[in-house]
């Protein structure tokens, strides 16, 4: 006998529209999507919204839950499940979670402690701890010493499906201003002016001998692998050449007009946070979320460092008139799962997964409330 589910009196948010009506999920699908009377039996939504299960690209949330206080690491299951707990109550039905590779001065993990959390991470899914489908997006910062070390250590992963670029050296991409850099680094790390041109020039030195060579190989390997590739903080135009020129598919985050237009130009996705949408603008003075969009050059939006975030703008675009609300989701479900080759998910549609989110809104600048969560048809929250 099959497995079914029908939620009935919902609005549902589809591909290019919104209706009032029904959906059936039977064996892990949606097999139906009907506005006429619904089945004897099946659930009442009582009006409330039903859109696809949120795809995350980019959230490294999940090194909050394995450190809580610094010097402090937590149990890597329990750490997980914590992490994953958020996540799809959130409505984030698929999360990729990023791992970073390539250490700094100011790193509390190596490439140990991600390897293992990759691990970890594997195992959870395996045994059933999970609600959400969880893959790998490997952060590689390409400027360490050690980052294509790092890379080579899990690029077997079976979950690793994303790979980033970052070079967080001074006078590169986000910190093309050096003053910016300055601000932030020597701050955080308590440097005296001597010691922070030390380090300063210490990060130059890396970047120069590592950045070009871990670029070339981490991106060979992924092509070779089938694993999609990301720029990250690109803000010029030979920035966006470059990432270009290695094959990248999104651009995480760039920081400037120019550096998304070129990106969407040279047939790049292009990737901003939905804190960005909530807070009305960059938090580190960058180019708005919201800019974008106005500019027709947002394809995708990630939760960054707020889970919640990714359902929360999404609905706030509808809310403010700036986007359809199949429009907004389209955002946070269909783009990033269309991006990285997931097309088996990311829309209210037959034949897809049933992936889902139920979600009450009260249209008075609220964030919208998750009632209840379903992944392949089954209830997870």
């Amino acid at each position: 006998m099959a497995d079914e589910t029908i939620l009935a009196n919902a609005r549902l948010v589809l591909p290019g529209e919104t209706v009032h009506g029904h959906i059936v999920l039977r064996d892990g699908l949606i097999a139906a999507v009907d506005t006429g009377a619904a089945p004897a039996g099946a659930e009442d939504m009582g009006g409330d919204t039903i859109v696809a299960g949120l795809v995350e690209l980019h959230t490294d949330h999940i090194e909050g839950h394995y450190i809580p206080r610094r010097n402090v690491f937590w149990n890597l299951l329990a750490a997980i499940q914590a992490h994953d707990a958020q996540i799809a109550t959130s409505g984030i039905t698929t999360v990729f979670d990023a791992l970073r590779v390539g250490t700094d001065d100011d790193a509390a993990m190596n490439a140990d402690h991600m390897s293992a959390m990759a691990a970890a991470i594997d195992r959870s899914a395996r045994e059933g701890r999970l609600r959400a489908d969880h893959f790998i997006h490997l952060r590689c910062e390409v400027s360490a010493d050690d980052g294509l070390e790092g890379f080579r250590a899990m690029e077997d992963s079976p979950r690793l499906k994303l790979v980033s670029l970052m070079d967080h050296a001074p006078g590169q991409r986000q910190y093309a201003d050096l003053a910016q850099y300055r601000g932030y680094y020597q701050k955080k790390l308590a440097l005296t002016d001597e010691a922070f041109e030390t380090f300063s020039a210490r990060r130059i030195a890396q970047s120069l001998r590592n950045a070009g060579r871990t670029r070339a190989a981490v991106c060979e390997a992924c092509h070779a692998r089938g694993i999609a590739i990301a720029s990250h903080d690109d803000a010029t135009l030979a920035h966006v050449a470059e990432s270009a020129e290695l094959g990248a598919a999104l651009a995480e985050f760039p920081t400037t007009l120019e550096a998304a237009r070129a990106s969407r130009e040279a047939g790049l996705k292009v990737l901003m946070g939905g804190p960005n949408i909530v807070r009305g603008g960059s938090h580190s003075g960058n180019v708005s979320a919201l800019e974008l969009w106005r500019a027709g050059l947002l394809d995708i939006l990630s939760s960054d460092y707020v889970p919640f975030s990714l359902l929360q703008s999404a609905f706030l675009l509808a809310e403010t008139g700036e986007a359809s609300l199949s429009e907004a989701m389209a955002l946070v479900s269909t783009n990033p799962a269309r991006a990285v080759g997931l097309d088996d998910r990311g829309a209210v549609e037959t034949g897809l997964r049933a992936d889902l989110v139920r979600v009450a809104t009260s249209g008075e600048g609220e964030p919208p409330v998750v009632r209840a969560v379903y992944r392949e048809g089954r209830r997870v929250a």
